[in-house]
């Protein structure tokens, strides 16, 4: 099996109503200095990924829904209004950035509770689903970013010798849950955590 995916290809909204028994005018620059501001979390750029040694970072559009196909280890889980980005090099090393804005913090606390849950399992998950695979996986820790960010490591290899290595993290902003993958062919020798756990930061830092 082969985790990498190339090709691998929600709103916060604030809503106020004002209701009273005599209507009060008020002066337009008043009403939009006081009104709540809508804002869609923002996505990784290209040159916030950890540094490829050969190659830029290319990214494709943000796209609402579930990725296609599903990212192992957490696909399952993501709902339908999950928005995605994929990034590329122009070798083998791929990443992506999923989002989920939720109803309620407590709804995205639990969100991200089950997603670190599926990536502390995924290893022998996928073991038990494919008797050709080898998974081992790695918890890297809590990163102290708004509302806390864990990173994972995931490496695989197959009876026929294909060995990726990915690394995974989840991390929460209030209502906001968003997360990270970088994959390429290697071993966990090969797996560049602490850029990594940088572009975690960054990621969850600039949500909104």
């Amino acid at each position: 099996m082969n985790i990498r995916a190339r090709g691998i290809r929600t709103t916060v909204a604030a809503l106020a109503a004002a209701a009273g028994v005599a209507a009060v005018a008020v002066p337009a620059a008043a009403a939009t200095a006081t009104a709540p501001v809508s804002a869609e979390p923002r996505f990784l750029e290209p040159a916030d990924l950890p540094p490829h040694p050969a190659s830029a970072w290319y990214a494709g559009p943000v796209t609402a829904g579930q990725p296609d196909p599903l990212p192992v280890c957490v696909g399952d889980a993501l709902p339908s209004i999950a928005t995605h980005r994929s990034y590329w090099t122009e070798f083998d090393t791929s990443a992506q950035q999923i989002t989920v804005v939720e109803r309620s913090e407590r709804r995205a606390e639990d969100f991200a509770a089950l997603l670190r849950r599926d990536l502390a399992d995924c290893a022998k998950k996928l073991m038990e689903k494919d008797p050709d695979l080898t998974a081992t996986g790695k918890n890297y820790g809590r990163l102290n970013v708004e509302e806390g960010a864990h990173v994972y490591g995931l490496h695989t290899a197959s009876a026929w010798g294909s060995s990726d290595i990915n690394l995974f993290s989840v991390g929460r902003d209030g209502t906001t849950v968003t997360i990270v993958r970088w994959g390429q062919m290697g071993t966990f020798q090969h797996a560049q955590v602490a850029d990594f756990k940088k572009t975690t930061v960054t990621a969850v830092n600039k949500l909104y």
